[in-house]
């Protein structure tokens, strides 16, 4: 199992996929990195060398921001927002969707909170 910024990547998977388990690297970038390395991207993790995994780590280290770099600069990035009082700050603060979604219905995941059921809502048999 390759070790690579930090994540054990699955060695059973094609490393084109496997390099997706990196925080900040998604389909187009894992390819990039592979074209880079001169890697066939079908070919599993497992069956990469040491010098392959060792120049997919250059890469990376290189061009790419991945796993806590990455996650702090988000993070930098929306306390920022809250500081300056923006509304999409505000919304990081209530738990709320800042990209527009209604949350009328809906928006349970930023909500955090389950569905409420109302009392009274279920229909009595009707007596004969």
């Amino acid at each position: 199992m390759p070790r690579i910024a930090g994540v054990d990547v699955p060695a059973k998977k094609k490393i084109g996929i496997a390099l997706r388990y990196i925080y900040g690297i998604g389909p187009r970038t894992a390819l990039t990195i592979l074209s880079d390395a001169g890697i066939d991207p079908t070919s599993r993790a497992e069956a990469l060398s040491e010098a392959q995994v060792a120049h997919i780590r250059e890469i990376i280290e290189q061009k790419h921001t991945v796993e806590g770099d990455l996650r702090r600069e988000v993070q930098a990035n929306i306390k920022l927002l809250k500081d300056m009082g923006a509304y999409r700050g505000s919304r990081h603060i209530r738990h709320l969707p800042c990209r527009g979604q209604r949350t009328h219905t809906n928006a349970r995941t930023a909500k955090a909170r389950p569905r409420i059921a109302i009392a009274g809502k279920k229909m009595a048999p009707q007596a004969k």
